[in-house]
Protein backbone atom coordinates (compact mmCIF):
# COMPACT_ATOMS: atom_id res chain seq x y z
CA UNK A 1 0.00 0.00 0.00
CA UNK A 2 2.81 2.45 0.94
CA UNK A 3 4.74 1.55 -2.22
CA UNK A 4 1.71 2.35 -4.37
CA UNK A 5 1.30 5.77 -2.73
CA UNK A 6 4.97 6.53 -3.30
CA UNK A 7 4.71 5.49 -6.95
CA UNK A 8 1.64 7.70 -7.43
CA UNK A 9 3.40 10.65 -5.79
CA UNK A 10 6.48 10.00 -7.94
CA UNK A 11 4.34 10.00 -11.09
CA UNK A 12 2.68 13.25 -10.06
CA UNK A 13 6.08 14.82 -9.39
CA UNK A 14 7.34 13.70 -12.82
CA UNK A 15 4.29 15.21 -14.51
CA UNK A 16 4.73 18.49 -12.66
CA UNK A 17 8.42 18.67 -13.58
CA UNK A 18 7.66 17.87 -17.22
CA UNK A 19 5.02 20.63 -17.26
CA UNK A 20 7.47 23.05 -15.69
CA UNK A 21 10.18 22.39 -18.27
CA UNK A 22 7.85 22.34 -21.28
CA UNK A 23 5.99 25.52 -20.34
CA UNK A 24 7.20 28.23 -22.75
CA UNK A 25 5.38 31.25 -21.33
CA UNK A 26 8.35 32.39 -19.23
CA UNK A 27 10.92 32.17 -22.02
CA UNK A 28 9.38 34.97 -24.05
CA UNK A 29 9.40 37.26 -21.01
CA UNK A 30 13.07 36.52 -20.33
CA UNK A 31 14.01 37.30 -23.94
CA UNK A 32 12.03 40.54 -23.83
CA UNK A 33 13.72 41.58 -20.57
CA UNK A 34 17.19 40.84 -21.98
CA UNK A 35 16.41 42.88 -25.11
CA UNK A 36 15.12 45.81 -23.04
CA UNK A 37 18.22 45.75 -20.82
CA UNK A 38 20.40 45.72 -23.95
CA UNK A 39 18.54 48.72 -25.37
CA UNK A 40 18.92 50.59 -22.06
CA UNK A 41 22.68 49.92 -22.03
CA UNK A 42 23.07 51.06 -25.64
CA UNK A 43 21.10 54.26 -24.95
CA UNK A 44 23.18 54.90 -21.84
CA UNK A 45 26.36 54.57 -23.90
CA UNK A 46 25.05 56.85 -26.64
CA UNK A 47 23.88 59.57 -24.23
CA UNK A 48 26.69 59.09 -21.69
CA UNK A 49 27.90 62.70 -21.83
CA UNK A 50 24.40 64.18 -21.56
CA UNK A 51 23.53 61.90 -18.64
CA UNK A 52 26.77 62.82 -16.87
CA UNK A 53 26.10 66.55 -17.34
CA UNK A 54 22.53 66.17 -16.09
CA UNK A 55 23.62 64.25 -12.98
CA UNK A 56 26.36 66.77 -12.20
CA UNK A 57 23.85 69.62 -12.47
CA UNK A 58 21.31 67.82 -10.30
CA UNK A 59 23.79 66.89 -7.60
CA UNK A 60 25.30 70.38 -7.69
CA UNK A 61 21.85 71.87 -7.13
CA UNK A 62 21.08 69.41 -4.34
CA UNK A 63 24.39 70.13 -2.63
CA UNK A 64 23.88 73.91 -2.91
CA UNK A 65 20.33 73.73 -1.54
CA UNK A 66 21.44 71.48 1.33
CA UNK A 67 24.35 73.77 2.17
CA UNK A 68 22.06 76.82 2.06
CA UNK A 69 19.53 75.06 4.31
CA UNK A 70 22.18 74.09 6.86
CA UNK A 71 23.85 77.54 6.87
CA UNK A 72 20.59 79.49 7.15
CA UNK A 73 19.78 78.01 10.58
Amino acid sequence: MMLQKMMILGSIAKMKLRDLFTDEKGEVNIVAIVILIGIAVILALIFKDQIKALLETLFGTITKKATDAVNSN
